[in-house]
């Protein structure tokens, strides 16, 4: 089931979206950015999906019993899908609701650096995790299609974290053009378009 390979992809992401959900947070009170909150609001969410991976892979890890004679093994698909969840009720449609509130009420963004400073971070940030989450998918999968590894994988951890992952790093892309947009058009609202694209990033992922 569950690899030594699998904790250290999710403990890295964990350790990279606590921290950067912080620093977000901050930077989107301080600057009043819908894609900033949004983003900060993702990595929140992003950071209770790896704690609950990581509760999967300890469920999972249980020796069989006589409730389930067949071990605990099927939690982990169990636990995974409560991430996708999480990542489509509570990532998704916060950042859409908040996204078509600021549409409505648009307003300049103040101390711009900030965001352009934060999120540049986050990029490195994000950008580390990706690359150890697309090392461990790719050892996994092999000579197999990417497709194909999602499909007959027997531990759905690595890649769960991976395509995470990469709609963070999409998202993060999509708020530093959005804030830098809106900055030099002089078009506050797209910064709340922003926020709605990072909405439609999660709910495809």
């Amino acid at each position: 089931m569950a690899s030594h390979t699998s904790k250290t992809v999710i403990y890295a992401a964990l350790a990279g979206n606590s921290a950067i959900a912080v620093v977000k947070f901050m930077a989107a009170a301080f600057t009043g950015s819908a894609a900033m909150l949004s983003e900060a609001i993702h990595s929140l969410v992003d950071t209770g999906n790896q704690l609950l991976l990581l509760f999967g892979l300890r469920r999972a890890a249980k020796p069989a019993d006589a409730r389930h004679p067949f071990g605990y093994g099927l939690q982990l698909y169990f636990y995974t899908f409560v991430v996708a969840v999480l990542i489509f009720g509570v990532g998704a449609v916060v950042s859409l609701i908040h996204g078509l509130d600021k549409i409505r009420h648009p307003h300049t963004i103040e101390h711009a650096w900030v965001n352009y400073l934060v999120l540049s971070i986050a990029i490195v940030f994000e950008g580390w995790v990706w690359l150890v989450a697309l090392r461990a998918f790719n050892k996994q999968r092999g000579s197999r299609s990417i497709f194909a590894e999602v499909k007959s994988s027997k531990d759905p951890t690595v890649f769960t974290v991976l395509f995470e992952d990469t709609a963070a790093l999409l998202g993060l892309i999509v708020a530093l053009l959005g804030v830098a947009a809106s900055q030099f058009l002089n078009l506050p609202v797209l910064d709340a378009v922003a926020s709605l694209v990072i909405a439609a990033i999660l709910l495809i992922v």
